[in-house]
């Protein structure tokens, strides 16, 4: 069997990183982490489709990135849950960049609750996007890629929540972002020989738009019930004196996306300032 990655230990370091004539696709990018890992990727030469369910920001987020890096932007509106919402993501990318090279699946939820409090509609949702959202991604950007044999890079955000249980009330979130990390390794197996390496970067808790908003609904929901949840404080388990930024992250998802890590598959990388320690 033949297993079509090169060996590039002969080109420069700034090829190594370079993207240029490549072609990204980023779900959850409107805002957040996920802009964030779009405008490194931009900025290293990929064309772009970003994905949200947020087709407004989405369209204004691609947009500022296509004239600051001088790349195509395209966007789109996309739930990540949904098979033909995902196939039809991925057929554009085809339709308008003319493939794709990178597929980042982002696009998450972080709801909190004591077990004891939570439906199964919070648990149904949190693994609709967080693991569902991960296969479906991950199957129809590899069907894609391995057309023309030239294979490509799927990259997984999953969490620190995939290797540890940081704090109560996140049995839905830890659930699912396990079964990512699970994922990412099986994954890299099924697709080595189609040229197709799969990574998953592991950030710990960043404080994004989404995650605050998410952190703070918890919070009021289970003192609404009169339980005690953690704060924020509880969250930042950082070595290095800082919590996280998007970029941050970002600059991990380039190195994942780019032949600097021409020798990895199925690894997560913990950027997660020594949390896990």
């Amino acid at each position: 069997m033949s297993f079509p990655f090169a060996d590039v230990s002969a080109r420069s370091l700034t090829d190594l990183i370079s993207l240029d004539g490549r072609r990204a696709v980023v779900t959850g990018a409107a805002q957040g982490l996920g802009k964030a890992i779009g405008a490194r990727l931009a900025e290293a030469g990929a064309d772009l489709l970003l994905v949200d369910l947020n087709e407004d920001a989405a369209r204004a987020a691609a947009a500022e990135l296509a004239e600051r890096y001088g790349v195509r932007g395209l966007s789109t509106r996309a739930d990540v849950t949904d098979t033909a919402s995902v196939a039809a993501t991925a057929d554009l990318a085809i339709a308008e960049l003319g493939g794709i090279d990178i597929w980042v699946n982002n696009a998450g939820i972080f709801p909190n609750a004591p077990v004891t409090m939570m439906p199964d509609e919070m648990w149904d949702a949190t693994f609709a996007v967080n693991a569902r959202g991960v296969f479906l991604g991950s199957r129809e950007a590899a069907r894609r890629m391995s057309t023309d044999g030239s294979g490509g890079v799927i990259i997984n955000i999953i969490s620190t929540a995939g290797v540890q249980v940081a704090f109560p009330g996140m049995t839905a979130y830890v659930g699912s972002k396990h079964a990512a990390l699970g994922m990412t390794k099986s994954l890299a197996v099924d697709l080595a020989p189609l040229g197709i390496r799969v990574l998953g970067v592991a950030p710990s808790f960043v404080p994004t738009e989404g995650n605050l908003a998410a952190a703070k609904a918890g919070a009021e929901a289970a003192a609404a019930a009169g339980v005690e949840m953690p704060s924020l404080d509880v969250m930042n388990q950082s070595r290095i004196g800082r919590l996280g930024t998007p970029d941050d992250i970002a600059r991990v998802v380039l190195f994942a996306a780019s032949d600097l890590s021409m020798i990895m598959t199925g690894s997560t990388l913990l950027a997660d300032a020594g949390e896990t320690l």
